[in-house]
C-alpha cells in the first residue's frame, strides 16, 4: 500500500521491519516475554517458559531501535526500504529467563509449559541492508538492555 500511495501521489516513505524492541516504559502487562520475565522475577513468582525454552529470539533496546529509524528518515530519498531494524543476537529463551533471573537477584523457579503448535523455533533479523544503507547496526548488549529495563520496572512494581 505504501508503494502504491508513494508511485501514485509521489509522497516520500520510508519502510522499516521493526523487530522485538524492549526497554524502560514498557507495560507490565504487554505480554512480551521480557516485561513478563521481568514482572515475575522482580514479585519471585514462577517463569513460565513454553516448550524446552530452546526456541530463539533477538531483543533489541529501544535506544538502538530510535537510532535506526532516525537514520532511516534521515537517509537518501531514493532509498525507501524495507529495511530490518533489530538485533540479530540470538539468544534461546530459557537463557533469557535464567539472566532475568539473575538480573533481578529473584528467587524464581523456571516452570515449562507445553510449546504453542505455531511457536517459531527461531526469529533473527537479517541487518545486511541496514548496515549498508544507513550504517547502522545495534549497541546495546542484552544484559546492559535488560539492567535498565528491570530497575524501571523496579519502579513501578
Amino acid at each position: 500500500l505504501f508503494r502504491d500511495y508513494h508511485k501514485q501521489n509521489n509522497v516520500k516513505i520510508k519502510i522499516v521491519r521493526i523487530f522485538n524492541t524492549y526497554g524502560p516504559k514498557m507495560h507490565p502487562n504487554d505480554g512480551r516475554v521480557v516485561s513478563n520475565f521481568i514482572v515475575q522475577a522482580l514479585k519471585n513468582q514462577d517463569i513460565t517458559v513454553y516448550g524446552e525454552g530452546l526456541q530463539t529470539r533477538s531483543f533489541q533496546y529501544v535506544d538502538d531501535l530510535v537510532e535506526g529509524l532516525i537514520r532511516m528518515m534521515n537517509s537518501s530519498t531514493d532509498f525507501t526500504g524495507p529495511v530490518n531494524i533489530g538485533n540479530p543476537h540470538e539468544f534461546t529463551i530459557l537463557e533469557l529467563a535464567e539472566k532475568v533471573i539473575k538480573l533481578t537477584g529473584s528467587k524464581s523457579k523456571i516452570i515449562y509449559k507445553p510449546l504453542p503448535s505455531d511457536d517459531p523455533m527461531m526469529r533473527k533479523p537479517d541487518i545486511t541492508l541496514a548496515k549498508k544503507k544507513l550504517d547502522w547496526s545495534p549497541n546495546i548488549k542484552l544484559d546492559e538492555g535488560l539492567e535498565k529495563t528491570i530497575e524501571f520496572f523496579k519502579t513501578i512494581i
